[in-house]
């Protein structure tokens, strides 16, 4: 259930504040040194060469296989699951994920959503759960 629950809650919030960044009105910042601002996404994470077609189908597999881990740390799959679910909804519906996050430092090179940072999160919890096992 925690997971279902976390999952849920993610796929929320990631949704308002997509729709907030995309709204008319809103107005590019910097919140804590990061830029925030809406940018489009029609290619793979970290631009890795894969086939835009290919790329719903291999997110599939990756929440199908996160929500397989889920008994040991529901809520580190629930934010993979969430966050995951989002970002492939998005590439369904659109062809393409908005973000709307750009770190300072190294990380400036790519840029982020919240779906990307809760898959992050929830991916280094379930390693931190395999470890504990």
């Amino acid at each position: 259930m925690k997971q279902i629950l976390t999952a849920a809650a993610v796929a929320a919030a990631c949704s308002a504040v997509r729709r907030r960044v995309e709204s008319p009105d809103f107005t590019p910042c910097r919140w804590g040194g990061a830029e925030v601002r809406p940018m489009h996404n029609d290619g793979a994470a970290f631009g890795l060469p894969l086939p835009a077609k290919a790329l719903p189908a291999l997110s599939a597999l990756a929440l199908a296989a996160a929500a397989s881990l889920g008994r040991s740390a529901p809520v580190a799959a629930g934010l993979v699951l969430g966050g995951g679910a989002s970002n492939l909804w998005e590439r369904l519906e659109r062809g393409r994920v908005c973000d709307y996050l750009r770190f300072p430092g190294p990380l400036g090179r790519y840029v982020y959503n919240l779906a990307d940072l809760a898959v992050f999160a929830g991916a280094a919890g379930l390693l931190l759960s395999g470890k504990r096992e």
